[in-house]
C-alpha cells in the first residue's frame, strides 16, 4: 500500500488553546478516522509554528491528539492562552523531522486551510513527499460574502482556492453547496479535478448532565463564533424587544456559545452594555464539550440565524440528541438538516419571535418537530471517512502528475 500522509499543521498551531473551533474538530476527526483504518500505514505530518515541514514523531503524535481531546471535553471557562513555557514541551516533541518518501503515489490528505495561502511551500510539500494531493474545501464564504469577512479575508481565501485548483489532485467538499461554490474556480483552472461530497460527521456528545442555568425558564442556544454571518444581532435584538415587552416570566432565556470573532462590535456592545439582555441573555466564551454537551441536551431549541454557512455542524450536533432547530433557509442547512428544523428567513425578526415563543411554550410547531427528530439520518464520520478512503485509492491508482 502507498503511503497516506495526514497533514495536522491547524491542530498543532492550536497548542496554546483549551476549546476547539470546528476546523480543529474536523482534522481530529481526519486523524481519527484514517488512523482507524490504516493504522500504522498513516503517517502524520505538519507545518510546525517554527516555519519547518516535517513527518511527525508517530509516539508524540498520538499522545498529542490524547491531550487534545482530554482538554476539549475536561476543560470549561478557559478562554486565555496557555502561556510559551507550558507548551515548549509539545513544540519540542512535535518538531517535524525529514524523511525521505517511501516512493512514488503517495497520498498527502489536508482538511484545513493551513498554510495554502503559501502556494510554493505546497508545491514544495508535494515535491518532497511525492504524493497525490487530496484536500477538503470548508466553503468560499469569504470569498462570496467578503463583507462577513475579516478585511482582507477575501484576498488571503482566493489564494487558498487558487492553490487548491492548481495544486489539488482530488477535493473533498463538506456539502453539495461548497460544491457548486467550488465548480466555477475548477472549471477556470482548465484541470481536470474529482470533487467528493462528503458531509461532516455528527459528533457524539456526552451523556445528558443537568446545566448550569439561572433559572427555570425554557431556554435557547447559539453555537458557534461570535461573526457578522452568525447573525447574532438578529437574536440581540428580539431578546430585548422581548424583554421590554413581555412579562419577565414569558422571556425565555439565550445561551450564546463561541468564542468572539471579527467585525462583531455592535454585537459585544449589546452584550456587555444592553440593560434589558442582563438575566435574559449569558454569553459563554470557553465551554467544554461535557458542559456545552448538557446546554444543547435541554435546551428548548437551537437557533441559528445565520446568512452563509458551509455546513451546519450545530444543526446536526442539536437534532442527533433530540433538540429541536430553528435556523436559517439557506442550502447548506437544509442539506445537513432535510425536512426536520424550523426555517426561517434569516431577516424575518416577527417570524424569528414567534417561533422562538411557539417552542418556548412547547407549541404547535415545536411538537411538529418533535416528531419529525426520530425520522432525522445523523451523519456520521464513518460514512464521511468512506468517502475520503475511496477517494485515496482513486487516486493511488493513477501516475502522479509533475508539478
Amino acid at each position: 500500500m502507498n503511503e497516506v500522509i495526514l497533514d495536522i499543521s491547524r491542530l498543532i498551531s492550536r497548542v496554546r488553546y483549551s476549546t476547539p473551533s470546528g476546523v480543529d474538530r474536523v482534522e481530529m476527526a481526519y486523524a481519527r478516522g484514517l488512523l482507524s483504518h490504516y493504522g500504522g500505514d498513516l503517517t502524520f505530518a505538519a507545518v510546525h509554528p517554527t516555519g519547518l515541514y516535517g513527518q511527525l514523531p508517530r509516539a508524540a503524535a498520538l499522545a498529542y491528539l490524547d491531550e487534545l481531546e482530554r482538554r476539549w471535553s475536561r476543560e470549561d471557562d478557559h478562554p486565555r492562552q496557555r502561556s510559551l513555557p507550558s507548551i515548549l514541551p509539545w513544540m519540542a516533541a512535535l518538531r517535524p523531522r525529514s524523511e525521505k518518501p517511501r516512493g512514488s503515489g503517495a497520498v498527502y490528505v489536508q482538511s484545513s486551510p493551513h498554510h495554502l495561502i503559501q502556494t510554493q511551500k505546497v508545491r514544495r510539500i508535494l515535491k518532497q513527499e511525492q504524493a497525490h494531493f487530496l484536500c477538503m474545501v470548508h466553503d468560499l464564504i469569504p470569498i462570496e460574502f467578503p463583507e462577513y469577512a475579516r478585511v482582507s479575508g477575501d484576498a488571503q481565501h482566493r489564494k487558498r482556492i487558487a492553490t487548491i485548483t492548481e495544486l489539488a489532485d482530488a477535493v473533498i467538499v463538506n456539502s453539495a453547496a461548497t460544491g457548486r461554490s467550488l465548480q466555477p474556480w475548477i472549471a477556470a483552472s482548465g484541470r481536470q479535478i474529482d470533487v467528493h461530497v462528503a458531509l461532516l460527521g455528527t459528533e457524539a456528545l456526552a451523556g445528558a448532565t443537568v446545566p448550569l442555568v439561572a433559572d427555570e425558564r425554557p431556554y435557547f442556544v447559539c453555537l458557534g463564533t461570535i461573526e457578522p454571518r452568525k447573525n447574532h444581532l438578529l437574536l440581540l435584538h428580539l431578546w430585548r424587544h422581548m424583554a421590554q415587552n413581555l412579562p419577565a416570566e414569558r422571556v425565555p432565556r439565550l445561551v450564546v456559545i463561541g468564542r468572539r470573532g471579527w467585525e462583531n462590535e455592535q454585537v459585544i456592545d449589546m452584550l456587555e452594555r444592553c440593560p434589558a439582555l442582563k438575566g435574559h441573555v449569558e454569553e459563554l466564551n470557553g465551554c467544554s464539550d461535557a458542559r456545552m454537551a448538557g446546554l444543547l441536551r435541554h435546551a428548548r431549541a437551537l437557533v441559528m440565524p445565520s446568512f452563509a454557512e458551509g455546513y451546519g455542524m450545530p444543526v446536526a450536533e442539536a437534532l442527533s440528541v433530540g433538540t429541536p432547530v430553528i435556523c436559517s433557509d439557506i442550502p447548506a442547512l437544509r442539506e445537513v438538516g432535510g425536512a426536520t428544523p424550523d426555517y426561517l428567513d434569516p431577516l424575518d425578526g416577527p417570524g424569528w419571535q414567534a417561533m422562538i415563543l411557539d417552542h418556548a411554550s412547547r407549541g404547535e410547531r415545536h411538537c411538529a418537530q418533535m416528531r419529525r427528530i426520530p425520522d432525522w439520518h445523523a451523519p456520521t464520520w464513518e460514512e464521511h471517512t468512506r468517502i475520503v478512503v475511496e477517494a485515496i485509492a482513486a487516486l493511488q491508482g493513477k501516475t502522479l502528475a509533475s508539478r
